[in-house]
């Protein structure tokens, strides 16, 4: 099978540690679709910034979810932004602690990002987000209010910059370092999820739906 790059570009090239970079655009998109929150930088007229935001794929098109009175829409209209989206799967225990790392899951995206302005799209990907969070919320909640829509930013951007870097398995010490009477190996870690827990307002004639009920990562 023929492997799908996203765009290559100078700087979504992975350089530290190029055996773990992933530039196929199934496994990228595989990341975006398995985390929930991005860190998203940019540079503003009051200098680097970088704020955590919901996010959603469809297709091949990033979607940022923030307050409308975020600088990013005062200061985003095709801003040049770097988003990341990150996984951690485990906690690489080593036999020295320079050894010691984790094994994660990452991406990032480079590009110019722009506000979904039309009301009736920016109202589908608010229902995209959603479902990105919470699979099956959108049709147990009411529609959108126009005036909730109005008050969201919105950011579109293209996927077609992008590079994924992965750490896998156990740690790799010094060779002699094997020797010593250590514990090593990985401790892996999760997203655990409790008992959902009802608002005191609900009432108590309606049951937890199964879309919270047996809600996974």
């Amino acid at each position: 099978m023929r492997e799908v790059h996203a765009t290559a570009s100078e700087r979504t090239t992975v350089r530290r540690l190029p055996e773990r970079a992933l530039y196929d655009i199934a496994g990228i998109h595989a990341i975006l679709d398995e985390g929930l929150l991005a860190h998203v930088g940019m540079v503003t007229r009051h200098g680097p910034v970088v704020i955590p935001m919901l996010y959603a794929r469809d297709g091949e098109m990033l979607y940022l979810h923030g307050s409308a009175a975020s600088r990013l829409l005062r200061d985003g209209r095709g801003v040049e932004l770097c988003v990341t989206v990150s996984i951690v799967d485990g906690l690489v225990v080593a036999r020295s602690l320079a050894h010691h790392s984790m094994n994660y899951r990452s991406v990032v995206v480079m590009g110019e990002a722009f506000p979904v302005e039309d009301v009736s799209e920016k109202s589908r990907v608010l229902d995209v987000l959603s479902e990105h969070v919470i699979p099956g919320r959108v049709a147990a909640t009411r529609p959108h209010h126009e005036k909730e829509v109005k008050g969201t930013l919105v950011l579109a951007m293209s996927i077609d910059e992008a590079s994924a870097k992965i750490r896998t398995g156990p740690p790799i010490d010094d060779e002699e370092d094997y020797l010593l009477d250590t514990w090593a190996g990985v401790l892996p870690l999760m997203i655990g999820v409790g008992e959902p827990i009802p608002d005191p307002r609900l009432s108590p004639d309606i049951e937890i739906p199964e879309h919270i009920a047996g809600w996974l990562r």
